[in-house]
């Protein structure tokens, strides 16, 4: 096809139609034209507008309106089509990426003003269209006079800072101006890109990268005695379902011991704020690592009950763009010409972009009172094969003729479609129109202090069946399945870990 040939030769312009010919589109024509690095040649702009029809624009004729996308790229020989609306509605995207889909064509898009503004990007950072920008939900509208008084002047430790959210969440704490933010991470690598990045962006913040598994009960009591933060999100977790299925031993370690230590020292050393990161997937839990956030969630309550600590969950589905997630995933098999693999037909998911995600989160920590599982409005869920499509076409190919797709079939603890809340689940609404509260009954203390101890030793048992026989009587809505993964040796491990402690 041309459009590989153009962009293969070295040096080729790429011939691009821009859509939008307002403030943003002008000031990325100026760009374009002021930096030879972008090799890039606006031949014209389509609008929509009719004042600005056969006008020229900052040196740019205006060749059309929207509709006339298809014809314009055969008459100009367009390589690319750049949208260059900083504000552009999610349903007006996503009209411009169906014209050129039927074409198909690669579509381009530039920043939004947030991030314009932020300082986190330049317009001339023209980008790929993504999937959440074609999620079609209204922007997250939150309570800024809350969120300030919530976090501004406060110090904030965020636990899995290295992470999809936890960064994110780090990024959006530091607009507040935390008096400390403190980013706790064992991974070393990722620990070191996000405050690298954070002190960029905010050279003034009190930004403290510190080294630490959450599991670690002496590294954790350390920096809270020594830090004394005033709030916590807990989002340190294995969330990956199909790894933990092969290393169920894991997921219990990490999401149901690191919450109990990493929550009980929060309350011993008077934390004002704890919130853990919940998953849509601890509802009716069909997987070791929904299990373990299930359990998670009953021990935040049980916390709540025990410490004048604000302890509470926020519950949300699969974050587009995450670390491991299908959107990563399918660009990088899109980018070595396919196949883009996808586990069942039927499958859907629900998903929010990683920025909306840490959005609601914070939003919901500052209404909070305590003892509150918090489920946020995902919208309607989304086909992973129509996803698949999509990302194939916004890449200018076609699916199945250009670049296949193929149904490798659902893997052990998957489900075909997830739920943000059981149905004997009271969700009840809150002052933000997105978040919910579902009223969980707390399991009994004493109860559930059992039934940790149980896991500890079946864990250290390293008996995976029983493991999961117990964690589906202990959860009533639980159902895991019965899967023994032969050649793992975590259990071994486990236990010499375990013995090597006394």
């Amino acid at each position: 096809r041309r459009l590989h040939a153009a962009t293969a030769l070295g040096g080729t312009r790429r011939r691009v139609l821009l859509v939008g010919a307002g403030r943003a589109g002008v000031l990325c024509v100026r760009e374009i034209r002021s930096r030879g690095d972008m090799e890039l040649d606006p031949v014209g702009f389509v609008d929509d507008d009719p004042f600005k029809a056969n006008s020229v624009i900052g040196g740019v004729p205006v060749l059309g309106v929207t509709d006339d996308i298809s014809d314009l790229v055969r008459r100009y020989d367009i390589d690319h089509v750049v949208i260059t609306i900083a504000e552009a509605e999610p349903a007006r995207i996503r009209h411009i990426v169906e014209v050129c889909e039927r074409i198909p064509i690669k579509v381009r898009t530039i920043p939004g003003y947030y991030d314009l503004l932020q300082g986190n990007v330049s317009i001339r950072r023209i980008r790929d269209v993504e999937p959440d920008d074609l999620l079609g939900r209204d922007a997250v509208e939150l309570d800024v006079d809350a969120l300030q008084d919530f976090l501004s002047g406060k110090r904030i430790m965020v636990t899995g800072a290295g992470g999809s959210i936890g960064s994110e969440l780090a990024r959006q704490i530091a607009r507040f101006r935390p008096s400390r933010l403190l980013l706790v991470e064992r991974s070393e690598y990722a620990l070191f890109e996000i405050d690298r990045k954070l002190t960029e962006l905010w050279p003034e913040l009190d930004i403290l990268p510190r080294l630490g598994d959450v599991c670690d009960e002496h590294r954790m009591r350390g920096l809270l005695q020594h830090h004394k933060p005033d709030v916590v999100l807990h989002a340190a977790a294995h969330k990956h379902v199909t790894m933990m299925e092969k290393q169920p031993a894991e997921a219990i370690k990490n999401n149901v011991f690191g919450t109990t230590t990493i929550g009980d020292l929060s309350g011993e050393h008077g934390v004002g704020t704890f919130v853990l990161i919940s998953t849509d997937k601890a509802v009716r839990p069909t997987s070791v690592m929904g299990a373990s956030k299930r359990v998670a969630e009953l021990i935040v309550q049980d916390l709540d009950s025990r410490y004048a600590t604000r302890f509470m969950a926020v519950r949300f589905g699969n974050v587009l763009g995450s670390t491991g997630s299908v959107v990563p995933i399918f660009t990088e098999q899109i980018a070595r010409g396919g196949p883009v693999t996808v586990t069942h037909r039927n499958m859907t998911r629900y998903f929010m972009s990683i920025a909306e995600a840490a959005q609601l989160v914070l939003g919901a920590a500052a209404i909070g009172e305590g003892g509150e599982i918090f489920v946020l409005d995902m919208g309607e869920p989304m086909s992973i094969v129509e996803l698949a499509e999509k990302m194939i076409r916004l890449s200018g190919f076609k699916p199945y003729d250009d670049i296949d797709i193929v149904f490798t079939g659902a893997r052990p603890g998957e489900k075909l479609t997830e739920q943000l809340s059981n149905l004997a689940e009271d969700l009840t609404p809150t002052t933000n129109a997105k978040i919910f509260i579902g009223k969980l009954s707390a399991y009994d203390s004493f109860a559930l202090s059992r039934g940790v101890s149980q896991l500890r030793a079946i864990v250290l048992s390293g008996d995976s069946v029983r493991l999961r026989a117990f964690l589906n009587e202990f959860l009533p809505e639980a159902n895991l399945e019965d899967t023994i993964f032969r050649g793992s040796d975590e259990f071994p491990a486990i236990l010499e870990e375990e013995a090597s402690r006394g």
